[in-house]
């Protein structure tokens, strides 16, 4: 009995594997399954900025048009393969420090004085954010804005 649990454990296994692109190398091999495809992962970083801004283009009477702030929460999503030896993507420190040079300049800010962000909605700060960062993070796969803890804006670039 105990030898026929063993075998089916074994099939049962290669199966699930070769169902999620893992391959096996033969009937008789204990060894882990080899994977087929790469994995394509994503990590994130999120940062809270502290900003003031108004938005000059919305209709008359709207409250955004006047001055007003938010805690903006902001995520990075980088993407890319886990490396062979350190297992990871990135190191989130340094997804901090490219992000550093910009979080200060948003960061207990008025938005609207920042050249780029004149009519900053969250969408026009999403782009802003991922213009700026994309050339020293070339691995940014999304910037995500959160305005309010229920409203908020994802860009994946062009």
């Amino acid at each position: 009995m105990d030898r026929w649990l063993d075998d089916a454990s074994r099939w049962l296994t290669r199966a699930l594997y070769e169902c999620e692109g893992f391959s096996s190398r033969g009937p008789d091999d204990d060894a882990p399954p080899a994977r087929v495809h790469n994995a394509r992962m994503e990590i994130f970083k999120v940062f809270m900025v502290e900003a003031a801004h108004r938005l000059p283009n919305v209709p008359p009477g709207h409250k955004c048009a006047r001055l007003h702030g938010h805690s903006f929460r902001i995520e990075l999503h980088v993407g890319g393969e886990p490396g062979a030896d350190t297992g990871w993507i990135m190191d989130f420190g340094d997804v901090k420090a490219a992000f550093q040079p910009i979080y200060d300049r948003l960061d207990h800010h008025y938005l609207n004085d920042i050249e780029g962000l004149e009519n900053p909605t969250s969408e026009r700060l999403a782009m802003w954010i991922w213009e700026q960062l994309k050339p020293t993070l070339p691995a940014l796969r999304e910037v995500v804005i959160h305005e309010t803890c229920t409203s908020g804006c994802r860009y994946r670039g062009q």
